[in-house]
């Protein structure tokens, strides 16, 4: 009997050991993107995170497990001295690389924490409200325009906007419940009545019955039915391919519309802890920047923003009556111009 016992135990610890065997190992940038997850990181952080590991193995062809410490370092250095890299880019590839070496492949090595990155101390560029209903203006696709307006008048980051939903908007209380912030922080911003405006008639053009901002692919009928946003692609090429046709000689991103609705408030008189609180951010410091913008004064946030955001002629005829077709190649009055 104890015989008997003894070699079932025995097989069992084989079938075990040969399961285990049999399951396929994870790559390293399989693990990776594990790790960035089980600790909360954003998309924009773990596909940035990754990126810069995949970078480090392509400069030495090898992979990044079998590197040394002096590797990773010379690494650094190249970036700093022969690439030249802005304090916030350098900050992201030695974030990446610690992150790595810390939890994915974990080293104790020196470099990992001796690397001191300066502060930036430059100033954003803003637009002027003129320049931004004017970058607005020509944009000739109604959810690209809508799509920066709402941004704008917001305040939003650029995934904040794309993520919109239905269910965010406040109509009553004249609120947006923006979810997903960074650093996963909801926030209440005031929408303006132009806005909303603008929001509802865009939404009649698809009526997803989730999503502000669908995507609707490249047969132009999936806005009812999916699932899935704009991608991220489609409005930074917008707003690129906008400011070169402008001319426009500021560095001008998605995230200038933010920039500048703060910038327009703070002008206007709206205090920094109004506009801290718009903004989602979590230390007032990171507003006093807006000081160096432009000069104070104190006035009420609700009724300021929503003046700012007058939407004037914008968006005239830009949204069908329902029963009509959305602008399209025929009939839009710029169908020879590509669209934006």
């Amino acid at each position: 009997m104890s015989h008997d016992h003894s070699s079932q135990n025995g097989n069992n610890s084989n079938s075990d050991e040969q399961r285990s065997n049999n399951q396929p190992t994870k790559s390293l940038r399989e693990r990776m993107s594990q790790d960035l997850q089980l600790r909360g990181m954003a998309q924009r952080t773990h596909d940035g995170y990754l990126r810069e590991v995949r970078k480090l193995a392509g400069h030495y062809h090898t992979p990044p497990d079998q590197l040394s410490e002096q590797q990773v370092a010379d690494y650094l250095l190249y970036l700093i001295n022969d690439c030249e890299f802005a304090p916030g880019s350098l900050r992201v590839a030695y974030s990446g690389l610690k992150f790595f070496y810390k939890y994915t492949e974990p080293r104790d090595w020196k470099v990992l924490t001796k690397l001191r990155i300066p502060k930036q101390k430059t100033l954003p560029d803003v637009l002027s409200i003129d320049e931004v209903h004017r970058l607005i203006a020509a944009v000739r696709q109604p959810r690209n325009r809508a799509y920066f307006w709402a941004t704008y008048t917001l305040g939003l980051r650029m995934s904040e906007a794309l993520s919109l939903q239905i269910g965010d908007i406040d109509a009553e209380r004249m609120l947006v419940h923006v979810h997903r912030g960074k650093g996963a922080k909801d926030r209440f911003v005031t929408l303006p009545h132009s806005t909303l405006h603008v929001l509802r008639s865009y939404w009649k053009t698809h009526r997803n019955p989730t999503l502000l901002f669908p995507q609707i692919g490249r047969t132009k009928k999936e806005g009812p039915t999916t699932s899935r946003p704009m991608d991220p692609s489609t409005v930074q090429g917008c707003i690129k391919d906008v400011v070169s046709e402008l001319g426009f000689t500021k560095q001008v991103s998605i995230h200038t519309l933010r920039h500048s609705i703060a910038t327009h408030l703070f002008e206007a008189g709206v205090s920094l802890r109004w506009i801290q609180k718009f903004l989602g951010h979590k230390n007032l410091q990171t507003t006093l920047v807006y000081l160096h913008l432009t000069d104070p004064k104190e006035e009420d946030g609700r009724k300021t923003h929503d003046d700012i955001a007058d939407a004037g002629t914008l968006f005239d005829n830009m949204f069908p009556p329902p029963g009509e077709p959305p602008i399209g190649p025929d009939n839009d009055p710029h169908r020879n111009r590509k669209p934006r």
